[in-house]
């Protein structure tokens, strides 16, 4: 089950809404081994597609630098579909290479960038196999146990 705050689900809905009609992506990070998504990085759809995306190999390299030396990995890792449902493509299986990541998927085909719902579904896809999983998102996260101040 993915558990996040409703901040950062109203932060993944925003950004799917702002990019469309070109697909939307980015990271959640948080502590490693804490499978607590904290720190939300939108990142460039450097294909600018409607129909796919592709995190732009320069930035996601900085990123992964920075969340090494922060103790952190992707805990979701999520994009959006403009025209099609919240459930991964044969693509994006492909492209899955964050086997402990939820895969989240928010679909923006019925309202587009204006108000209205928005399909939102997670997912774990190791080696190709995909799971859908329970999505709870509450009002805060509680506060973890695990990480000392710095």
């Amino acid at each position: 089950m993915l558990t996040l705050d409703q901040a950062t689900y109203d932060a993944i809905v925003a950004h799917a809404k702002r990019d469309h009609p070109d697909e939307a992506c980015g990271i959640v990070a948080g502590p490693e081994g804490s499978d607590r998504p904290e720190r939300m990085i939108e990142m460039v759809n450097a294909a600018g597609s409607p129909t796919f995306y592709e995190f732009d190999s320069t930035e996601l390299l900085a990123l992964y630098k920075e969340m090494w030396a922060r103790d952190e990995e992707p805990v979701i890792v999520y994009h959006s579909h403009t025209a099609t449902e919240a459930y991964p493509s044969r693509t994006d299986i492909g492209l899955a290479s964050e086997p402990g990541a939820h895969y989240v998927l928010v679909s923006t085909r019925e309202h587009g960038n204006s108000e209205g719902p928005v399909e939102f579904r997670s997912y774990r896809i190791v080696d190709g196999e995909v799971t859908e999983e329970e999505v709870r998102v509450v009002p805060e996260l509680p506060q973890s146990q695990s990480r000392s101040a710095s």
